[in-house]
This record gives C-alpha cells, structure tokens and sequence, in this order.
C-alpha cells in the first residue's frame, strides 16, 4: 500500500518533535532555576514606605537590634516595631523632618506604617527566634551585616539546605549570647572552638529530623 505522506514529511515531525521537547525541557529547567529560593529570595529589596537607614542606625549610631525588635529574645517571631518605638527618638530628633511625616501620621491617627517584610518563610516551616538568640546565634547568621546596609536585602538564601548545614554544624554559628547583635564581632580566637565549648556547656543538640523545623 502506497504512503500517504512523503518520507520527507517523517523528517519533519520528528525533527519538530525534537524541538518541542527540547522547548519543553528547557522551559521546565528554567522554571526550577527561577523557582529555587536561593534565586527568587536572595537579594530581595523592597522600597519600603520610610526610607529607614539600618546602616545609620545600628551601625552608625549603634542602636542595638533588640530596642526595636524587642520579641526575639522571648517570642518566637521578631517583632516589627511599632510607630511608638519610633517616636521615643523622632519626638526630639529631626521632629519636622518630611521623610517622617509617615512617622508621625502613624503616631497620630495609631494607623500602622505598612513596612513590607522581606524576610519571609512558608507557613510550613517552624522558627523560633527565641531558641536560636538565646543559644547564641547571631543575627549575621541569618540575616548578613544588616549594620551596613542602608536598605535591607535578604542576604542568605534562608533555605532548607542552609538550615541543615548550620544544624549539622553549628559552632561556627554559636557565640556567647550577649554578644548576637554586635554585628561587628571579631573573635580572638577560633570561632568553631568558641562555638563548640558554648555547645557543650549549654547542652545544645539541634534537630536535623524533619519534625525538628516541620510541625
């Protein structure tokens, strides 16, 4: 029985077929790639609706990172600091400045200022605050020289990966407890020696099962 189609036409589906899948392909890799958090979240730097130096004011004027967010040594959460933490300064410093005028609306009328968080984890994943600050984990760990940065920016990727190898290895993470928000510390010794008699002395074992950050 004679073809129907040429042979040449046989070429030409396969050879188009080749290219859809590989279109495919490439699409579905691209969509990982962009998908992974380390793409998507690190270097995430929102505009936020007050131009608020971290940079001046933790590092310039060494404003420590628990007068405004006042829960991580007792809560599980950071707490955004309210427009009152704010004004116990801006009441006296630079109180006719426009760049507050948000600021002081806030105070005013107690309509919260919409900061936009930047760092951010599934609801599916479960972090205390309290647990890591109190063992002696620093902000830098997590969230990088927050001191020298004008505008924040999610530094590390905040991943499972990340998560594990500081569980599995934690001493170069570990230092003495008031010493998490000088951001600036130098140690003058072998940090993983620190961290590793701070280990041993406060009994500290982090979960690497999932149950331990899954709940």
């Amino acid at each position: 029985m004679a073809a129907i189609f040429p042979k040449s036409s046989d070429i030409i589906l396969k050879v188009l077929g080749a290219v859809i899948g590989l279109g495919a392909v490439s699409t579905i890799g691209a969509y990982v790639y962009f998908s992974y958090p380390t793409v998507i979240d690190t270097g995430y730097q929102p505009e936020q609706p007050v131009a608020y130096s971290h940079k001046l004011h933790a590092g310039q004027l060494g404003l420590n990172c628990f007068y405004c967010h006042y829960t991580v040594y007792r809560g599980a959460y950071a707490a955004i600091p309210g427009t009152e933490i704010c004004m116990g300064c801006h009441q006296k410093v630079k109180d006719k400045s426009p760049r507050l005028e948000l600021v002081r609306q806030s105070y005013e009328t107690g309509e919260a200022i919409p900061w936009k968080k930047i760092h951010v984890l599934p609801d599916y994943v479960y972090f205390n605050h309290r647990a890591h600050v109190t063992a002696g984990v620093s902000c830098v760990s997590c969230h990088g020289r927050i001191d020298q940065m004008v505008e924040v920016r999610q530094e590390k990727p905040l991943n499972m990966a990340m998560c594990l190898q500081c569980h599995r290895d934690p001493a170069p993470n570990v230092r003495p407890a008031e010493l998490v928000t000088q951001l600036d510390w130098v140690p003058d010794r072998d940090p993983r020696v620190i961290g590793s008699e701070i280990i041993a002395q406060k009994h500290l074992n982090p979960p690497t099962n999932c149950s331990g950050c899954h709940r």
